[in-house]
């Protein structure tokens, strides 16, 4: 009799938890997430932890390849992710900022979370955040939140693979808490983060490479001298098989603004429909990771790798929006990410009259920015992302563009910018919106508001 009363209490018990688990909607679930912001950007893995901990450690149960660098992270992941999926495997991808839906973040084969399933989950993590801090602990960021909830929901999901980019840095950076890692992918490393990450190359170098584990394999870009040699140190350290990804070893390429050809590793005539000249460096990268994973033991067919790079997408790196003239957006912001944009105009547009749209936020290197994409023959607005306290003043950015360009206004609304570039733009000419990611969203919606008006 007993036994049956303690069933039966034990049973409303989880009714009642499984309802309170459940409270929350989709709107509320995003308010929760949106406020954790409020928590700031905190490096370090003992938070993470302890709120992994009070959810049952999903992280466990996943197998990740983890993809650091400084940029083209985002572009490797979709390369990998999408020849995965066209080998049969079931792929997790956890990308972050995104341009169009917060739910773009967390995708299992190229579909969003679902909004019941983020709401559902969200709650899960709210009732563990509130007692870490009932106990005494720091709240989590929204981060390590939203890191949180993409662990709970890929191994909901039954994910074969986890293609998880790292936020920021590496060693301390949320995602850097998994034990289980079966590749370490390294793009391309360059100064940005500076207050956080390090003054130096090297230190930076040092930084993005601790996410390398013991006894893996790890692929890396080659990288400049310096950072080179401190990704050997750190893999000889955890006794980590390094392979190098050189671009130069590329052969028969073709360079386009919507599909670009190249020969690499054996295989020939891979294509890709990623545009920018820097997109041939990352395909390669992604094709050295994909020869790790043979060697590794996972079935990935010659037929599943072309297929994947050729339907791989990545909005928001050099991505053509309409042609006559051409608009195009990229999120170059930092001085490595202004190079390589300057090569891909140099490389595409060598003759053509631009228009850019520049926003970006205050702690990044615009005038670093700036002083790349001045070398051409272009006229200047600047914007501000809105609602976001990280954005600089578009008048702010206009004043630093001033010292390069006298042809330089700013808007407050996104969209008036887009319309005075499209009445100024010829049929010949090129728009280009760049800069924070952030914002670039916020062009295409202002775009297909300006097309529907038509």
């Amino acid at each position: 009799m007993v036994f049956l009363l303690w069933n039966r209490i034990l049973a409303k018990a989880g009714t009642i938890l499984e309802e309170e688990w459940s409270s929350m909607n989709y709107e509320e679930a995003r308010a929760y997430l949106d406020d954790a912001a409020r928590y700031g950007s905190v490096l370090g893995l003992d938070t993470m932890k302890e709120l992994l901990a009070r959810l049952g450690n999903p992280q466990d149960d996943l197998k990740f390849i983890h993809i650091g660098g400084t940029n083209g992270k985002g572009s490797v992941l979709s390369y990998l992710s999408a020849v995965l999926k066209e080998a049969g495997y079931r792929v997790g991808r956890y990308i972050s900022p995104t341009l169009f839906s917060y739910r773009e973040r967390i995708q299992v084969n190229e579909i969003y979370i679902k909004k019941d399933a983020l709401a559902r989950l969200t709650t899960q993590i709210q009732s563990c955040a509130d007692e870490m801090v009932r106990d005494g602990a720091p709240h989590p960021t929204a981060f390590e939140i939203e890191t949180a909830l993409c662990f709970l929901y890929f191994r909901e999901e039954k994910c074969d693979l986890v293609v998880l980019e790292v936020g920021m840095g590496g060693a301390t950076d949320a995602t850097n808490v998994i034990k289980t890692t079966v590749l370490e992918v390294l793009a391309s490393i360059s100064m940005d983060h500076m207050g956080f990450l390090g003054d130096t190359l090297a230190e930076i170098a040092a930084c993005k490479a601790g996410i390398i584990k013991p006894d893996t394999t790890v692929v890396s870009m080659r990288q400049q001298p310096e950072a080179m040699e401190v990704i050997r140190q750190v893999c000889q350290r955890q006794k980590a098989d390094l392979r190098i990804a050189d671009a130069a070893n590329a052969t028969d390429i073709v360079y386009g603004c919507e599909e670009q050809y190249f020969s690499y590793g054996g295989y020939d005539s891979l294509e890709i429909h990623l545009a920018g000249s820097y997109q041939i460096a990352n395909a390669v990268l992604a094709v050295e990771a994909v020869k790790a994973l043979i060697d590794l033991g996972y079935a990935i067919s010659e037929e599943a790798l072309h297929s994947g790079l050729q339907k791989a997408s990545w909005k928001g790196r050099f991505t053509v929006l309409q042609r006559e003239p051409y608009f195009i957006i990229d999120g170059a912001h930092n001085r490595d990410g202004a190079r390589v944009l300057a090569d891909s105009v140099r490389q595409y547009f060598p003759k053509k009259r631009l228009h850019y749209i520049m926003g970006v936020f205050k702690d990044k290197e615009y005038e670093t920015i700036i002083d790349q994409m001045s070398a051409f023959d272009a006229d200047v607005i600047t914007v501000e992302t809105p609602g976001n306290p990280r954005a600089l003043p578009a008048e702010e950015l206009a004043e630093a563009w001033k010292k390069k360009k006298t042809d330089v206004t700013f808007e407050k609304k996104i969209e008036n910018a887009v319309r005075k570039s499209l009445e100024k733009a010829k049929k010949d000419d090129v728009i280009l919106a760049f800069g924070s990611l952030s914002f670039l969203g916020e062009i295409v919606k202002a775009l297909d508001t300006i097309r529907s008006e038509v």
